[in-house]
């Protein structure tokens, strides 16, 4: 596909008269030396003919003005002939000099979870004047909104912490996605920390990040966030904070790692004013002295950091000319949104009957995990694998891997700089107040005008509850046979990955708390396979990472996963997709037996015979019609295949038999439980032989446009 045949998809942005205030309203004259022509952008003239723009150049060639456009600014932000565009803060913020770095480590085994003793403490702290405060940022709440933003911050020159000549500990937090309010003293190896809210609000203290020096090796520190507000953690289920040391990284290249003993979340109050704060309590001893260390709720991941990964795909010859890199929009505090646009150019129109897939994160800027299951994504697709290929010849790719870069910047964890969830406004028609959700929204809507979106997926992180897993939108409401459809990409995901991602934990509904969520929005707009999924902070509780923490490699590896099941569910083998449908058919099944007995006494016949007149699974007409309608694939899918189905067709057939005995057995088990029973059936079949019967039928050939 042609850059030209495709050129609407990678110009998804806006510039805004804001954004032109930067460029100079006349070109200068370009000397005789290089070219007799002359530069003049469109505006310069009053004649009515020209619009009113600078983004139309008049060169002056062979005694006439000849109008072209301006060449686009150097990927607006990603350049590669000079530095990356300079993160913006809140004017009131303080910022360090200093740029945080760490490496990337995984360590040789997994991490376990901690399993507490029973001998933990809960310490309360109650105000003391002779407490020490040996470290407080600089008031969040000068003003009560965002107001403007600079390069770096405040420019007065920054408080310098103090230097302490005992064994009192110094800490940091001013620099990118810092979070660290205030830290007392109040023991002489023990400390009490307060985290900042995010700014402009009085809530969301979950996220937070900080340094520590002038620690001693081999004593037992202890260190206490007293103003947490979720009364359920995942600290409470064995999850440890992270811990990262320079001089650890430097001498033997390990990098982030859990640590911690005693670790305790607990109230720590009754409750005033009727706001109950939590305690996240935990010891630890430093492994040198004088180090510099950090704590972190997640693995960092800043938006320098994604700067630096945009810069290198844009300085990478091969992947930047399949990955195009726009900018989306400007933020309030005018740091750039990206979007990536991921296909394989083509020299026809063919690249028009490629359908869509959408990919955002980091709508909540504390869900740093998120930005590593992107990062595994993006690492896969732009990757020279076969599988990687041939996505890239089948679809076209629309990522925005940073929807919230100010609230990533300034450690916020839900909120942007106006104070509220982008993730509750996607509806909302307040383009200057959530600018990168208002675009997003535009760009799926233009997008959709021109090809189908096959699947949009919200990367987040979760703060309750262990694995991965999705939410989905319930689609009984619009057709009864899309009821399961919509299940079918999630259960081929926990397929490809059942040590990490739970099907059971997925949910598929729509709360009217959730109705601005980009997920519903979506949903609502026509895509059919809408989801958000989430990331735990924690760990997994299935196969063989049961009770282990998930690394860095373990997020990034979702983003492999997620192709993969992107290419089973399109695969024009559909055996795959129909032995899932069949799977779902039948947990539905059961599902709702359970619930029949449970809540009645209706006889079983009576049940079974509801359950057959259904049209849920039941109407073959219906079925087969949105089936056809849905499995539309391009030609260019007939030759799709996954890692998995690369093997022989005989085994893959092998597999199909395998899962028609079990469905057989279980079947049979079923009815040998039915025969026991004081119920007699009087129908021609069992219940349930209508399900075996749907699934024999001779599906019709997929027609493919």
């Amino acid at each position: 596909m042609s850059e030209d045949s495709e050129k609407e998809d990678y110009s998804d942005r806006t510039i805004s008269d804001e954004d032109e205030s930067d460029e100079d309203m006349f070109m200068k004259f370009v000397s005789e030396d290089f070219h007799r022509c002359a530069l003049l952008t469109a505006d310069s003239f009053g004649d009515p003919f020209f619009p009113r723009t600078t983004q139309i150049l008049l060169e002056y060639q062979l005694g006439r003005w000849v109008p072209r456009l301006r060449e686009p600014r150097d990927l607006y932000g990603v350049s590669s002939s000079g530095p990356l565009s300079p993160t913006r803060w809140p004017y009131h913020c303080e910022v360090i000099d200093e740029k945080v770095q760490h490496i990337d480590w995984t360590p040789s085994c997994p991490e376990p979870v901690y399993i507490p003793t029973g001998l933990e403490t809960e310490p309360l702290y109650p105000d003391s004047k002779e407490d020490t405060v040996v470290y407080l940022a600089e008031d969040a709440y000068k003003e009560p909104c965002f107001v403007y933003s600079r390069v770096g911050g405040n420019r007065t020159p920054l408080k310098q912490p103090v230097d302490y000549r005992d064994n009192t500990l110094m800490f940091e937090a001013r620099f990118e996605s810092g979070n660290l309010q205030k830290v007392v003293k109040v023991a002489e190896y023990e400390y009490q920390l307060t985290v900042r809210p995010d700014l402009f609000t009085n809530k969301h203290t979950q996220w937070y990040y900080f340094q520590v020096t002038n620690m001693r090796a081999g004593i037992v520190y202890r260190f206490t966030i007293v103003n947490f507000t979720k009364p359920a953690s995942l600290y409470s289920r064995g999850m440890r904070p992270l811990f990262y040391s320079e001089k650890e990284a430097k001498a033997h290249h390990i990098g982030w790692q859990r640590i911690g003993d005693q670790i305790k979340y607990y109230r720590n109050n009754p409750g005033q004013d009727g706001r109950h704060f939590f305690s996240l309590t935990w010891t630890f001893q430093f492994p040198h002295n004088k180090d510099t260390c950090y704590f972190a709720h997640c693995y960092p991941y800043t938006y320098t950091n994604l700067q630096e990964y945009l810069s290198g795909i844009n300085n990478d010859p091969v992947r930047s000319k399949f990955c195009k890199i726009r900018v989306l929009c400007h933020t309030l505090a005018r740091n750039m949104v990206y979007i990536l646009t991921i296909t394989t150019p083509l020299k026809n129109s063919d690249s028009r009957k490629r359908k869509a897939v959408i990919l955002t994160a980091r709508v909540h800027p504390g869900e740093t995990n998120s930005s590593w299951i992107m990062k595994g994504f993006l690492d896969y697709i732009l990757g020279n694998s076969s599988d990687a290929q041939l996505l890239r010849d089948t679809f076209v790719f629309k990522v925005v891997p940073m929807l919230n870069p100010d609230g990533v910047i300034v450690g916020n964890y839900r909120c942007s700089l106006a104070g509220r969830d982008l993730n509750r406004n996607y509806t909302s028609l307040l383009k200057e107040s959530f600018p990168s959700v208002w675009y997003t929204r535009n760009m799926v809507h233009r997008l959709m005008e021109k090809r189908e979106v096959i699947l949009y997926c919200d990367l987040h992180g979760h703060s309750r509850k262990e694995n991965i897993f999705m939410y989905g939108c319930d689609g009984s409401d619009r057709s009864k046979t899309l009821y399961l459809q919509q299940r079918i990409f999630p259960l081929m995901l926990s397929k490809n990955c059942p040590d990490k991602f739970s099907f059971s934990a997925c949910k598929f509904n729509v709360q009217k708390s959730k109705e601005g969520t980009g997920r519903v929005v979506m949903w609502k707009m026509g895509i059919r396979n809408s989801f958000t999924m989430e990331a735990t902070f924690c760990g997994s509780t299935l196969g063989n990472k049961r009770g282990t923490h998930f690394s860095t490699k373990d997020l990034e590896s979702m983003g492999y996963h997620f192709c993969d099941s992107l290419l089973d569910y399109c695969d024009p083998d559909r055996t795959k997709y129909y032995r899932c449908l069949k799977e779902l058919e039948e947990m539905e099944r059961h599902i709702t037996l359970e619930k029949v007995f449970e809540d009645s006494d209706t006889p079983v016949i009576h049940i079974t015979l509801d359950l057959e007149s259904s049209s849920r699974g039941s109407d073959s007409s219906e079925s087969i019609d949105s089936l056809t309608d849905l499995l539309k694939l391009t030609s260019q899918k007939k030759h799709l295949k996954t890692k998995k189905e690369r093997n022989s067709t005989t085994a893959s057939h092998q597999n199909a038999r395998e899962g028609q005995e079990v469905y057989d057995r279980g079947h049979l088990l079923q009815r040998h439980k039915q025969s026991n029973s004081d119920v007699k059936d009087t129908r021609p079949n069992e219940p349930g032989d209508y399900m075996v019967d749907y699934f024999r039928r001779q599906l019709p050939n997929q027609g493919l446009d």
